[in-house]
């Protein structure tokens, strides 16, 4: 059988890219709470102050300088190999596609912070052209099209995942062979329960993660050691393996 590798990237595979961890430990969201009001959907639809903030917060945000880090590249390099690979991501940064992996391998749970779309008519556009207008002095920039409210392309607080991508991650975790958890506390829904999914279905589940998970006690290997070290040298084992069964 083919192999399929399935990739569950969380927060902690960009936090080498500087990107920060804003749910863990010492993440924004425990040091502010109040932040998360920022990028709570029906905090940000009523409260023309709360986009201004959370707009000033996106160009502030350290995606816009961060480059792919030795674990996005590992997953790219093993996807030229040969080996299929999917990569389903919380992560909203497009690092996965900036290290080269096509579009089309990448299922964005959380959906995309450099795309902005209008909440009336879904026009869309980059978010680029937003942070323009608001260095130009729109400090809340409307829809060009319909004067809608704009928001970047994620999924906030308060709003339900895009149910054909998660369709589409579920099926993933049925049919691959190799299940990676890889940064991610999995202390959210439901994408957390993609991992149970792809144990049930008999994959292979690895979970590199600094803290506890729990689904740990589900995974055939837990891997607590830095992820720009731990992905890349587990990916080139599989790498290797494949190799062997080719041969």
């Amino acid at each position: 059988m083919k192999q399929l590798v399935a990739i569950l990237s969380g927060a902690g595979v960009s936090t080498d890219s500087g990107i920060p961890d804003y749910r863990g430990p010492a993440g924004l969201w425990q040091r502010d709470p109040d932040a998360q009001k920022l990028v709570t959907y029906d905090y940000y639809m009523a409260d023309p102050d709360i986009r201004r903030r959370s707009w000033l917060m996106r160009g502030e945000h350290p995606a816009w300088r961060a480059r792919p880090n030795p674990a996005h590249t590992a997953v790219t390099a093993l996807a030229a190999t040969g080996t299929a690979v999917r990569v389903i991501t919380q992560n909203v940064d497009g690092l996965h596609q900036l290290a080269g992996l096509p579009d089309r391998k990448v299922l964005e749970l959380h959906g995309n912070a450099r795309t902005v779309l209008c909440t009336s008519c879904d026009d869309r556009t980059t978010t680029e052209q937003a942070l323009d207008r608001i260095a130009a002095g729109e400090p809340d920039p409307a829809c060009l099209r319909c004067g809608g409210i704009l928001k970047t392309a994620t999924v906030m607080f308060g709003q339900a995942l895009d149910s054909e991508v998660l369709g589409h991650a579920r099926a993933i975790a049925q049919a691959c062979t190799v299940f990676i958890a890889v940064g991610t506390s999995l202390q959210v829904q439901p994408a957390a329960s993609l991992v149970g999914v792809a144990a049930d279905h008999g994959a292979r589940l690895i979970i590199i993660n600094a803290e506890p998970t729990p689904y740990d006690d589900l995974a055939d290997e837990v891997i607590r050691e830095p992820i720009g070290t731990a992905l890349p040298t587990l990916l080139a084992t599989l790498t290797a393996t494949t190799a062997e069964h080719s041969g």
